[in-house]
């Protein structure tokens, strides 16, 4: 069963899913108080399809994207399962499309999300997203907080 993950962020604080199917539900909020103007798509909607998940992400930031690093958290029925942190852009030899963006521009991108390859048991799992113009990780130029509820296990 191929689904359809599509979502745009405008409002702060309001809980909205973007996904939901026989095996998976997805909603978000932001974690600041500011709206933002964010779309992100997902396909396929399910947790069961074994594919690579491609996404769509239009994002227009707040500020210059000069240094941008990104940090993941996943929590499991209420324990920290993963942290990870990613430094995408640094100011030199930046191979990301967002890298140099400008604030007010459109950042308009594809990818795949490779670690769709993960099997997920079912349960609880609460996802932060964080991007930081700054290495100190002080200026945060967008949050998330996603919820995804697997409703079966997938192996």
């Amino acid at each position: 069963m191929f689904g359809f993950i599509f979502f745009i962020l405008f409002t702060p604080g309001v809980s909205e899913f973007f996904c939901t199917s026989s095996d998976l539900e997805m909603s978000y909020t932001f974690c600041d108080s500011a709206a933002h103007d964010f779309m992100f798509n997902v396909t396929p909607c399910s947790i069961l399809n074994k594919s690579i998940w491609h996404a769509a992400l239009t994002w227009v930031p707040r500020s210059d994207i000069v240094f941008l690093k990104i940090v993941f958290t996943i929590w499991y029925d209420g324990a920290k399962a993963l942290h990870w942190k990613e430094v995408l852009c640094s100011g030199a030899d930046d191979e990301y499309y967002v890298c140099g963006m400008l604030k007010g521009e459109t950042v308009a991108t594809t990818f795949d999300i490779k670690g769709k390859r993960t099997m997920f048991p079912k349960g609880d799992y609460s996802v932060i997203i964080q991007a930081f113009s700054d290495d100190s990780e002080k200026n945060m130029v967008i949050c998330l907080n996603i919820t995804m509820i697997v409703k079966q296990d997938n192996f």
